[in-house]
């Protein structure tokens, strides 16, 4: 099971500064006016070994005060109904103000582990004045700079330590295709279409469908699990809302499946929501087939699908090797091949590939495009195996390891790919000290 942890606090406190930093890339727009930003966003990042998504709640309506209180409560709830440990971040420069006041009283209630943290904490003058948190009735606090990062390990081992164990998962022969996309890009359709019935109310508003549901699902000789993703518990009228609500299980439903199918709208685009979503699939290594869905929609006369999927190709680089179906769900077209190229992925992402098979096939290629010399040392690669892992996962033995570098490794990748099929799977290639 993924844990999830959720960053809560008022606009500008530093919450996706201390965001970034985690996931170690900047993808959270920030910017020293109130509320700028843009995304909820979130990410995967590891401390100690242990894996978790974190999400930033963002503070984006930009508006009165009370406009901004009512969505921190919104963003506060949705956090304590899907996250497993909460972060709360406050701001030593401000003190307590009334909302941080009002944030302390919901997440009193809560039993899941909340960690109150004191940010812009640089100096001993800083420390000092921390002091006045207890006031918020949490306990103890964390005080960090996430501007530099000290503090945040401390913060990050008590979190860890707090997360729930991942209790393993009896293991399910079926394979776990899951259907996700932003809301609206037509994923409960898609299933409908699948199972020939309407078991899912489909309407036109974003979220109606309340929850994430797996279908035992066995026509034309497959038989898997279809994840819906599209689940919504609360009838609301904030899209934020609705959206953010579609990412928490997105991420849950991403961590449990072998393969996603990623539904978008052809009239929007492969946007951002959906790249992040993506990404969000190949960090976690699972096989990916995309949807572009509502085909029958777009102008054909300005948009080819060669040059629509040229598009697709270019952001997801540089993992290209990724099956693209147009598909209608109105008009029930391509439906069909859209599960069996999920189960050609699933194939993929489960091949075991014989030791000596691989070695026949990669040698002679290595031999003759050997990696580049460094300083003047000549790099010997001499055996490759498969390791036993639940995703295509490749071990490179030679002599010098540490002087290979990634262009070399994709061009392996690649080789690996060109002789083997991986479509739609992410491959790792590891090099071993022989």
């Amino acid at each position: 099971m993924g844990n999830i942890v959720a960053v809560v606090g008022r606009p500008n406190v530093g919450k996706s500064t201390f965001f970034n930093r985690l996931i170690k890339r900047r993808e959270a727009i920030v910017d020293a006016v109130s509320g700028v930003t843009r995304d909820r966003h979130y990410g995967k990042t590891d401390w100690n070994g242990r894996e978790f998504s974190i999400i930033d709640t963002g503070g984006y309506v930009v508006g009165s005060d009370d406009v901004f209180e009512a969505e921190i409560d919104k963003q506060v709830e949705l956090a304590i109904d899907e996250a497993d440990a909460i972060i709360f971040m406050v701001d030593v420069e401000d003190g307590i103000t009334g909302m941080d006041e009002d944030v302390a009283n919901l997440l009193r209630k809560v039993d899941k582990p909340v960690f109150l943290v004191v940010n812009k904490v640089d100096n001993n003058k800083r420390a000092e004045d921390a002091v006045e948190f207890y006031a918020l009735g949490l306990g103890d606090y964390f005080t960090i700079a996430s501007i530099n990062g000290s503090g945040t390990g401390d913060l990050l081992d008590a979190v860890v330590e707090a997360l729930p164990e991942k209790e393993e998962v009896e293991e399910e022969e079926l394979p776990r295709f899951a259907v996700v996309g932003r809301p609206n890009a037509g994923k409960s359709s898609f299933i409908n279409a699948l199972i020939g019935e309407d078991r899912y109310i489909v309407t036109d508003i974003a979220g109606t469908t309340r929850d994430s549901i797996d279908t035992k699902y066995n026509r034309f000789g497959f038989e898997f699990n279809l994840v819906d993703t599209a689940g919504i518990r609360r009838k609301s009228k904030v899209k934020e809302d609705l959206e953010f609500y579609s990412v928490m299980r997105s991420v849950r439903a991403i961590e449990h499946c072998d393969v996603c199918l990623l539904v978008l709208d052809a009239t929007r685009g492969f946007d951002g929501q959906v790249q992040n979503i993506f990404w969000l699939a190949e960090r976690n290594r699972k096989g990916i087939v995309i949807l572009v869905n509502k085909w029958d929609l777009v102008d054909k006369n300005t948009k080819t699908a060669k040059e629509f999927e040229q598009h697709i190709r270019k952001e997801i680089a540089p993992f290209t090797d990724v099956p693209i179906v147009f598909i209608s769900v109105l008009n029930k077209q391509r439906i069909f091949k859209a599960i069996e190229t999920a189960v050609e992925v699933y194939k993929n992402r489960t091949k075991r590939i014989k030791t000596s098979v691989l070695n026949d096939v990669l040698l002679p290629i290595i031999e003759h495009n050997p990696p580049p010399a460094y300083k003047g040392k000549y790099v010997k690669i001499k055996y490759i195996m498969q390791l036993p892992t639940p995703q295509p996962q490749f071990a490179f033995f030679c002599n010098l390891p540490q002087y290979i570098k990634e262009p070399y490794k994709r061009f392996l990748e690649n080789q690996l790919r060109d002789h083997f099929d991986f479509n739609g799977v992410p491959v790792s290639v590891y090099m071993r000290k022989k």
